[in-house]
């Protein structure tokens, strides 16, 4: 094996590994109280309301669904000999993109921080939505090249879920950068690179 394939599937394990890991994160906040939680920073109008908690656990539940059904769809093993169960799992990563992605986009504007996060946060969900739709318009033209694509760049904005996770402690902990600067910062850092690694790949890989 080659230096650039062991690099591919070293990459490819990390990238299921992560997927795996957050997108079962969110299971860790069943019964939780809220003050122990993502919510902790909250105000408590906001707690009060059924609407803002519906969308935020629709959007963490599913969110980590879509990490752990999207990662699969980039195995050829598994979309040349399970062509049924890619479709299946590429219908459930759709869906889930959808919902979690609306909740996302509505949260969004309640986002720790302000504006500056919200905006970025806003921005995520709305390309998240946006790459999505595209790779499913392009699957359903059978333009498999174009879907391939699309789906690189949506997964990427779904592993921001991931990226954010792994800079929060390392911008508050690490570096010692004060929580609401971090997460300001954070909240455009946890996707905008990953789009741009998502078409250096697209380029370099698939054109």
């Amino acid at each position: 094996m080659d230096f650039a394939k062991a690099r591919l599937k070293t990459g490819y394990f990390f990238l299921g590994l992560f997927a795996v890991f957050i997108g079962l994160y969110p299971l860790r906040f069943i019964g939780l109280p809220y003050e122990e939680s993502l919510l902790g920073s909250k105000p408590d109008t906001l707690l009060r309301s059924s609407i803002y908690l519906t969308a935020f656990y629709t959007h963490i539940f599913l969110g980590g669904l879509a990490l752990l059904t999207g990662f699969s769809q980039f195995y050829k093993t598994l979309r040349r000999k399970r062509l049924t169960l890619h479709r299946a799992l590429g219908k459930i990563y759709v869906i889930a993109v959808l919902l979690s992605g609306l909740a996302g986009l509505g949260i969004a504007f309640f986002a720790t921080g302000g504006i500056i996060p919200s905006l970025g946060f806003a921005g995520l969900a709305l390309l998240w939505l946006y790459t999505t739709a595209n790779a499913y318009t392009s699957i359903k033209k059978t333009d498999i090249d174009a879907h391939q694509r699309w789906m690189i760049r949506s997964y990427a904005l779904c592993f921001a879920a991931v990226t954010l996770r792994l800079y929060l402690p390392l911008f508050t902990g690490l570096l010692n950068i004060e929580f609401i600067l971090s997460y300001k910062i954070i909240a455009w850092l946890c996707w905008v690179p990953n789009i741009i690694v998502a078409e250096i790949f697209i380029v370099r890989k698939l054109s």
